[in-house]
């Protein structure tokens, strides 16, 4: 037999050998089976002997605005019918999170057949227009509030512009509490003119730009005049270049203070 002929039998036995069905151990394939349903059968009679009907709902938190009463009904709306082991706790603390005045919830398992859930509220920094609530992170959370507690300083400014004006707010009430005055309200205008009300009566007005600027001038240079003086004053207008204004009470005169004798800007 020629090389090539020895060359091209070689080739051939090699493809034929690569081709073969691979042998298969049925007594392996069989026990690995058995072993795999043997398993799974005793994980499902552990789960179907852990998955109690719940019968207790556990609740922590302080509930000043929220009613236990409520967080266990929506609780318990969820839960029928489920056991321990296989309810949905992400499902059951969302419809919790829903409730007015739950700012969030945390929902655990309690063997061997209770409920955990512990509840924080939201904390009302401030007023929202007439009847809405911002929590201390300037988020809307409710925008019909049946009570609304009268010492919060009332914001107000053209729709979606709930976090800008809290977040001036926030940035601003510490200097002026430090100064001997608190925010009464604070507003933005359709404009984007700002104008503060102080708890002593004086309006404060910043305008639309350099409000930053024009608000720590006001710090610097006029607090101390509003604040001995609040009785007298009606409003200080800032929206000068390098001074400001007073607007005296029953007087139509007006004091200005700038060096410059500029007319107020936007």
């Amino acid at each position: 037999m020629s090389l090539f002929a020895n060359r091209k039998a070689r080739n051939r036995r090699r493809k034929e050998k690569s081709w073969q069905v691979p042998e298969i151990h049925w007594r392996r394939l069989m026990y690995g089976m058995s072993g795999f349903a043997a398993v799974t059968a005793f994980l499902w009679l552990i789960v179907a002997a852990l998955d109690q009907s719940i019968d207790r709902v556990v609740l922590q938190g302080r509930f000043q605005r929220v009613s236990p009463m409520d967080v266990e009904q929506a609780v318990r709306d969820l839960i029928h019918g489920a056991g321990l082991v296989t309810v949905d706790l992400t499902t059951v603390q969302r419809a919790i999170e829903k409730l007015p005045w739950v700012d969030a919830a945390s929902v655990g398992r309690a063997w061997p057949r209770g409920l955990q859930v512990r509840v924080v509220e939201q904390v009302a920094a401030a007023r929202w227009g007439t009847n809405g609530l911002l929590n201390n992170r300037g988020k809307l959370f409710l925008s019909e509030a049946r009570f609304i507690p009268p010492e919060l300083p009332r914001l107000s400014g053209p729709k979606d512009t709930e976090t800008l004006v809290a977040e001036r707010y926030f940035a601003i009430q510490g200097r002026l509490v430090e100064g001997g005055v608190r925010i009464a309200a604070l507003r933005l205008d359709a404009r984007g003119a700002w104008e503060i009300d102080l708890d002593n009566g004086v309006r404060i007005r910043l305008g639309r730009r350099q409000v930053d600027e024009r608000f720590e001038r006001f710090v610097a240079s006029a607090l101390r005049i509003v604040v001995q003086r609040s009785a007298e004053i009606n409003y200080v207008d800032m929206r000068y270049t390098n001074g400001f204004s007073v607007g005296w009470r029953g007087s139509t005169k007006v004091a200005s203070v700038d060096e410059l004798g500029d007319t107020p800007e936007g």
